[in-house]
């Protein structure tokens, strides 16, 4: 029994639209491989089912090999620790005082967050640079820079 080149692309396409509706990012290669199939069997009429099988989960086992070791996006940010942070400057966009939360801005994300709510001992005003003191929780200690 051989299947239809068409039926391998309705297939591919089929698997490639399921992506759009489950966005794992994993079945498209499923897909990708099964569209290949389908142009491999549509220009080499006569395969077996078990030829175009074979060809399909290798082919597919190859894209997501390469998904996973070339084109998979590389992290630009690392992952700091709280100890880390300490010490990094910020922008107060809301005023912050002893009894009152502010929140503070960074350039860059600190553990995963641009902006923080950030609790201080002192009176500080918004559009002061401030510093991390300490982490607590999801809050941060502030002090002026």
């Amino acid at each position: 029994m051989e299947l239809q080149w068409w039926i391998w692309l309705v297939l591919g396409f089929g698997l490639i639209l399921l992506e759009l509706v489950l966005p794992t990012f994993f079945i498209i290669w499923f897909g990708i491989g099964a569209v290949a199939v389908g142009v491999i069997a549509g220009l080499v009429p006569g395969l077996s089912l078990a030829s175009e099988l074979v060809i399909w989960v290798v082919l597919s086992s190859l894209t997501v090999g390469l998904w996973f070791k070339v084109f998979k996006p590389r992290r630009a940010d690392r992952r700091w620790t709280a100890d880390e942070v300490l010490g990094e400057v910020g922008l107060l966009t809301t005023a912050v005082s002893e009894f009152h939360k502010g929140r503070v801005r960074f350039q860059k994300p600190i553990l995963g967050n641009e902006e923080w709510t950030c609790v201080a001992s002192s009176d500080i005003a918004a559009g002061e640079r401030v510093r991390i003191v300490a982490i607590e929780g999801n809050t941060v200690r502030v002090a002026r820079a």
